[in-house]
């Protein structure tokens, strides 16, 4: 009797135990945060970096760390100009942490999305930021979730205090404007 007890106890553990139990890590070939700029404005890029690492810890707290060196932009000097004067050299990460209401997506099966709501704050460059958007989450397998943005999260320049750093940009290249909104995209993968 005390097995069978021990038994029915431990399949109802498993059936309950949420998608999201345990610490989800993020997958770093499949994980990526892009931006987009416009210059002279007609000219739309679109530049990312190249190491995004982040997890959700079983009861919902997110950290999501950007490494700022990583930026690629397709243009060398680009890339050293960004880091020097808008990342201020110092500034080796931006961080982004929050909280997801894990009961939202716990009963996702493989195969179904689900948009969530997430409120976060993001940390660049000694400047923190409420960031609140709405996510695509996707079950992809047993121990593999993708989320994404679902639309774009807009950031200012203004807000971030790095408006120094486009106008010094700006001079550097010679420009007669550069976007001063960006749109922020982001996609990752996360297994456990």
């Amino acid at each position: 009797m005390k097995f069978l007890s021990k038994a029915l106890l431990a399949t109802s553990l498993l059936v309950t135990t949420p998608v999201f139990a345990g610490d989800w890590k993020t997958v770093d070939a499949e994980t990526s945060v892009a931006f987009g700029s416009i210059k002279k404005d007609t000219v739309g890029e679109v530049h990312h970096f190249n190491k995004v690492t982040g997890s959700v810890s079983e009861d919902g707290k997110l950290k999501l760390d950007i490494d700022l060196a990583s930026l690629e932009t397709n243009i060398d000097i680009r890339n050293e100009r960004m880091t020097k004067h808008v990342f201020l050299e110092g500034a080796a990460t931006a961080s982004l942490t929050g909280e997801i209401d894990m009961s939202e997506i716990n009963d996702l099966k493989i195969g179904e999305t689900r948009i969530i709501e997430v409120e976060a704050v993001l940390s660049f460059v000694g400047v923190e930021n409420d960031i609140d958007t709405n996510m695509l989450v996707a079950r992809l397998g047993e121990n593999r979730v993708l989320v994404s943005t679902a639309d774009f999260v807009m950031l200012s320049t203004e807000d971030l205090e790095i408006d120094p750093g486009i106008n010094k940009l700006m001079e550097l290249a010679k420009l007669p404007g550069i976007t001063r909104v960006t749109p922020i995209s982001a996609r990752m993968v996360f297994e456990k």
